[in-house]
């Protein structure tokens, strides 16, 4: 029996993810969706899988490509009162910041209601777990840029973090029910995360950076150019000196 798996077994790296959706929307396979045939939800996402688990250790992995499965599950926050029938949004915002390690520093802090100011943005509520219940976006806007973006969930009337980043001008979209967070590069490129329920936090499924071209000035043909000839000066000559003529009384 052959002791290899049969089944490819497709890794959760960022390169590979790149590089699969760019086969998908580059050519149009024997294996792709028929006419007529659904496409299948944003939400099924590969989990990694390692094809030597023995060498899975001493692998590199992508930035922020990290397994769920190893890191311990988030604990409750503590010195909250337990969720009442109206959820999270019921909760003081600044009470779960306070509760939270990672974020206490910045739980005093006043609301904004625009950017270009320091403070928090107000809390944002999106079923990310599909539960029907929505969970908690936080995000804080510091003096030096940064931003950072945490997200709440509640389970048994107590309040769970799941996620916890930052970056400088973080742009937090939705793709049904998994979040995009996106930030521009120094070199003009950007940088676009995509975190998505595991069952016990928001973990990252995919991290792709978009590199973009340099600005390349046209060439110009040098057989198209029109010729223009130097410049000349108009030549002058010289004025005749005045003839010397014989001073009256003279010789």
């Amino acid at each position: 029996m052959n002791p290899f798996p049969r089944r490819l077994v497709l890794l959760g790296v960022a390169p590979f993810a790149a590089l699969a959706a760019l086969a998908l929307t580059g050519c149009g396979g024997t294996n792709g969706l028929g006419a007529g045939e659904a496409a299948p939800s944003v939400s099924m996402q590969p989990h990694p899988e390692a094809v030597w688990p023995a060498w899975a250790s001493t692998s590199s992995r992508a930035p922020g490509a990290q397994a769920g499965t190893h890191q311990p599950p988030p604990e409750p926050l503590k010195g909250l009162p337990k969720v009442g029938s109206g959820g999270l949004a019921s909760m003081d915002v600044h009470a779960i910041l306070r509760a939270d390690p990672r974020t206490r520093p910045l739980a005093d802090r006043g609301m904004i209601d625009r950017p270009g100011r320091a403070g928090l943005r107000p809390p944002m509520f999106v079923d990310l777990t599909g539960d029907k219940k929505p969970e908690m976006l936080v995000a804080a806007d510091t003096e030096s840029g940064r931003n950072i973006l945490a997200v709440y969930t509640e389970r048994g009337g107590k309040v769970y973090p799941i996620l916890f980043t930052s970056g400088r001008s973080l742009a937090v979209e939705t793709i049904g029910p998994d979040l995009l967070v996106r930030t521009p590069c120094s070199d003009g490129g950007e940088q676009a995360v995509r975190f998505h329920w595991d069952g016990a936090r928001m973990s990252t499924v995919s991290d792709v950076k978009d590199y973009k071209k340099p600005r390349t000035e046209p060439k110009t043909d040098a057989r198209t150019e029109p010729k223009t000839e130097p410049k000349t000066e108009p030549k002058t000559e010289p004025s005749p000196s005045p003839s010397r003529s014989a001073a009256p009384g003279g010789p």
